[in-house]
């Protein structure tokens, strides 16, 4: 029996066994004791305390010596203290840009275990097989627990196609095909949700039926919201959680209508600092989530590790920041029976500190082993082949030219409007220029800080091209563009540029390294970035792939920048890595750019209303 993955019939005789393990009537494997350990359930620290492994679980737990029965091995950590392993309530391990299984090589050192998989970004990618892809590696036998939960924004919106599309049938499909299903992964298209005559309304509320036809948990994406009657409604629809609460009063807002909050770093002191100063006691509804973060940013900052650490630097006790990153989050998942706490019939995943205060991590175990001494991760990873369905997602079917990039004016113009979008405009109406016409085509304005931006449908192999005009966020240089498979959260090929000829370059050059970035400069592909599995992830090691990300990082900071100030306060000058969000179709963002279709041949669309709008009149 490997206990793997979950499913009825194994966990029955997993627990035959160690209810006799705990007894001591049959042999276990490990006897772990150390010098403090903490118990989550009463938040509290026990004395010289002894953890009985059997298998991957814990069986026992108690004060050292009170296990009477067998081991075949006695490990001792007198200078150490015990915590469950970390957990994540909401994670896109594809924003790691890494492989699942190296995903856990880099995360299990620093106290990740178990996450729980917010996978609309792969399915979108390939929706008919997401759930095969988030189990292989735990299958070859990754440490790290992936609870996957299908996609809702499957597409992200009624206004896109690609690579998945999910309702009802398929969540149901998901759910009942495995016990590692945890879920609905977060709802973020709250128009759809709440309007009936939205074009997503049905699929999304099948889907939520499903979830809750299976005791899912759906989870959610309240962007924007801060009104009370939009709050409570979102509460009242069944969606139990946001992360995207930003300020002090939205976060206590929604915290006092019922929402399980899952606070991201970017904003982390501010709101615990005001929580504390509200004297919040009952801390069960808060966990503390990554979201989002880059394989070189962990190596930099750390995983949930860095959650924990950014929030006792906040002012939070250890205690409660430990119960946010491991009871808190399982509890809300209805994971409990197998993580978040150190306690029998859990699997044995133990995060040992050296120092509570820094958060110090010296050795973690997972599946009832060491896995990791300090941050060198210890077992081999798993070395898998991905077959084409993962490999090969770049289908544009042709070799994109300069001309799919070229705006066309009307005969015997001088200028032309032009609809004009920044990155993260959330205003109800797009911005409007005034723009140069030039040989009968419609001319970029550098002195205004305007640039051409444009998506190219990657999945039809229809090699179909939507382009306008964006402001504050391209390359100033000339024959410069910069190009990117990952575009939250249709994943289409989104490319920034100078030149319609530098565009073309780099779409190219992105298309033969299977996904990635690709930059390039002065007429020639100065750098790229391989994200070969998904066009969102590659199959190596962190290290790797930060070494590679870094040499593009160096190129790029050789280009001048454009740049004006958004509505996010993450959008900084420089680098415009950010772009990659920049393509969201999510509450709060209005119009934006998709890939064409029929109905939207130019792809500026309403999200909100399904209004359309030429790029240039």
């Amino acid at each position: 029996m490997k206990d793997l993955l979950l499913n009825g019939e194994d966990e029955i005789a997993i627990r035959q066994r160690l209810t006799l393990v705990a007894l001591g009537k049959v042999s276990a494997d490990v006897v772990l004791r150390v010098g403090k350990l903490f118990d989550v359930h009463t938040r509290s620290w026990m004395i010289d305390h002894e953890i009985v492994l059997s298998g991957k679980r814990i069986a026992y737990v108690g004060p050292a010596g009170s296990y009477k029965g067998e081991a075949g091995k006695r490990v001792y950590e007198p200078d150490l203290m015990a915590i469950p392993g970390m957990g994540e309530v909401h994670k896109h391990i594809e924003s790691s840009h890494l492989t699942p299984e190296w995903e856990a090589a880099l995360v299990l050192p620093r106290g990740n275990t178990w996450t729980c998989e917010a996978s609309h970004e792969f399915s979108n990618v390939d929706g008919p097989h997401n759930l095969e892809f988030w189990l292989e590696p735990r299958l070859r036998g990754s440490p790290l627990k992936i609870f996957p939960l299908p996609g809702s924004a499957v597409p992200p919106t009624a206004f896109e196609h690609g690579g998945g599309w999910f309702g009802f049938t398929e969540q149901q499909r998901f759910i009942a095909e495995s016990m590692m299903v945890a879920g609905l992964d977060e709802v973020m298209d709250w128009p759809a949700v709440w309007n009936p005559a939205n074009p997503s309304h049905g699929r999304l509320w099948g889907m939520i039926r499903a979830t809750f036809e299976g005791r899912g948990v759906v989870e959610g994406h309240a962007a924007g919201m801060r009104d009370l009657p939009s709050i409570n409604a979102f509460a009242a629809s069944g969606i139990a959680s946001d992360h995207e609460a930003w300020t002090p009063d939205e976060f206590w807002d929604k915290l006092q209508r019922g929402l399980f909050l899952e606070l991201r770093p970017f904003n982390m002191p501010e709101v615990i600092r005001s929580l504390l100063a509200r004297s919040l006691s009952d801390w069960s509804q808060i966990a503390f989530t990554t979201d989002d973060r880059s394989a070189s940013d962990t190596l930099r900052l750390g995983a949930t590790d860095y959650n924990a650490r950014l929030a006792i630097e906040a002012g939070l006790a250890p205690e409660i920041a430990i119960q946010c990153v491991t009871l808190n989050p399982a509890r809300h998942m209805r994971l409990t029976p197998w993580v978040g706490s150190l306690a029998p019939g859990r699997f044995a995943d133990i995060v040992l500190l050296s120092d509570l205060s820094t958060f110090e991590i010296e050795k973690v175990w997972a599946d009832g082993t060491q896995v990791s001494e300090k941050k060198r991760y210890l077992p081999q990873v798993p070395r898998i082949e991905w077959p084409d369905w993962a490999a090969n997602t770049i289908h544009i079917g042709r070799s994109i030219v300069a001309e799919d990039f070229r705006i066309n004016a009307e005969a015997g113009r001088e200028t032309m409007n032009a609809a004009v979008l920044r990155p993260y405009h959330w205003a109800d109406e797009f911005l409007t220029f005034e723009l140069p016409v030039r040989a009968g085509v419609v001319r970029r304005d550098p002195d205004r800080n305007i640039t051409k931006f444009s998506i190219v449908d990657r999945f039809s192999g229809s090699g179909a091209v939507s382009k306008m005009f964006w402001l504050g966020c391209g390359p100033r240089d000339p024959n410069t563009a910069l190009a990117c498979s990952v575009s939250h959260d249709k994943h289409n090929i989104w490319c920034i540029g100078s030149s319609d000829e530098a565009m073309a370059l780099a779409v190219n050059a992105i298309a033969e390294n299977r996904g990635g970035w690709a930059l390039v400069r002065d007429g020639v592909v100065a750098a790229t970035v391989q994200y070969e599995i998904g066009g969102l992830m590659s199959c190596r090691s962190a290290e790797e792939l930060d070494q590679e990300t870094e040499r593009f990082h160096a190129e790029a900071s050789k280009v001048d920048w454009m740049y004006e100030p958004s509505y996010s306060p993450r959008w900084i000058p420089g680098f415009p890595e950010r772009l990659i969000f920049c393509t969201l179709t999510c509450a709060p963002w209005r119009w934006v750019l998709v890939a064409p279709r029929a109905s939207i041949p130019q792809g500026l669309v309403n999200v909100q209303t399904g209004a359309a709008h030429p790029v240039v009149w």
